[in-house]
């Protein structure tokens, strides 16, 4: 049996010399006697190379060795707790609040409200773009010191106004959302003559050009947020319908649906395709001769209205031109104080009192002995 001091020095030394050298089973029978003995797992700076009959032995005895390989020669290392003490605490600075949700990404905020000194009080004008699980939301925002301010905004839920009453969150309404944002703001900045946008939507990539003789664009740049920009994203449905609107943001037609990454081209054909609805279109007759059920239960909706396949491209060029005949917003009609109380009212189940409920268990012990 080997003393404490000289089985940690033996161990030490077998980084540098044979496994044969030593006893194995008198190192291993010393660290089932030594197993708590602190000089063995004091420093982690040193490493313990045994065979492999040997390490559920050690593993076994002393928690505080872990397993770094499955070689023949296994690698054993003391585990370091990392320790936040006083010094740690005196340096940590608290994130902002939105950060720490989770919300903001302020490395990408700082380039986008950060304006050139040279023009003065000018607002740096964003294209915010959400999605949620219903709704498309695409705002245009400035920053001010008080913070961030809509100058105007376009949601989703406002399309069947033009028509458009199914699938309110594909590419598609991505895109006409964009659109009533881009029509709705010109025409707040009386810039909706001047830049009416592209006469007919083709597909192919263009950015709004200043009109002769005319005050310059609207210009916004586009606001992400967290969402990751993948090539076909509906975030890029939002811009490219934000600029055929008339509204310059700058963008590269690269992350559209159609562009070819060898040719470097983008193919205008299938960028129209998924403007009007033809993916949607396409996946419906798929469906239908797949899975006549599925087809029923997904475009239950469409299949309702009475709208086919072939008629998908008609319902979006209708309603593009609707949100370009009247992009303003219309005030909804409120509930009243009333109506949302009995709203609510439908879904509370109310509290019985302690008669009612001796009441309603007697009455099931009514019915189930009127059932035997």
């Amino acid at each position: 049996m080997l003393s404490g001091a000289r089985l940690v020095g033996q161990i030490r030394e077998l980084r540098h010399t044979a496994w044969e050298k030593f006893d194995g089973d008198e190192i291993l029978e010393s660290l089932v006697r030594f197993s708590r003995v602190r000089q063995v797992s004091k420093s982690p700076s040193w490493y313990v190379v045994l065979r492999r009959p040997a390490i559920l032995s050690i593993t076994s005895i002393h928690p505080l060795y872990v397993v770094h390989g499955m070689d023949r020669w296994m690698t054993l290392s003391p585990f370091a707790k990392t320790v936040k003490n006083t010094a740690y605490f005196k340096r940590f600075q608290t994130k902002y609040r939105r950060r720490r949700e989770g919300k903001t990404d302020y490395y990408a905020r700082k380039r986008l409200i950060t304006q050139a000194k040279n023009k003065y009080n000018s607002p740096k004008y964003r294209l915010v773009v959400r999605f949620t699980n219903t709704d498309i939301i695409c705002q245009v925002v400035y920053a001010k010191i008080q913070g961030d301010h809509v100058l105007t905004a376009a949601y989703s839920h406002e399309l069947p106004r033009y028509g458009i009453n199914h699938g309110l969150t594909n590419w598609s309404a991505a895109y006409a959302t964009g659109l009533l944002c881009a029509r709705r703001a010109l025409q707040k900045l009386g810039l909706d003559e001047k830049y009416p946008g592209v006469e007919e939507i083709d597909g192919e990539y263009s950015l709004q050009e200043p009109a002769e003789g005319e005050a310059r664009p609207f210009k916004v740049f586009l606001d992400v947020g967290l969402k990751r920009t993948s090539t076909g994203s509906r975030l890029f449905a939002a811009v490219k319908g934000c600029s055929d609107g008339g509204i310059l943001i700058p963008h590269s037609e690269k992350r559209f649906p159609g562009f070819d990454i060898e040719s470097e081209e983008l193919d205008a054909e299938t960028l129209r395709k998924y403007i009007f609805g033809g993916h949607v279109a396409e996946y419906m007759e798929t469906l239908m001769d797949d899975d006549e059920e599925r087809y029923r239960v997904q475009f239950a909706g469409l299949i309702a209205d009475g709208i086919e396949s072939d008629q998908i491209e008609d319902m979006y060029a209708e309603a593009f031109e609707k949100i370009k005949e009247d992009p303003a917003a219309k005030p909804t009609q409120k509930k009243t104080k009333e109506e949302y109380k009995a709203a609510g009212a439908q879904y509370r189940q109310k509290k019985l009192s302690h008669a009612e409920r001796k009441a309603r268990v007697a009455a099931k012990i009514e019915q189930l002995q009127a059932q035997e």
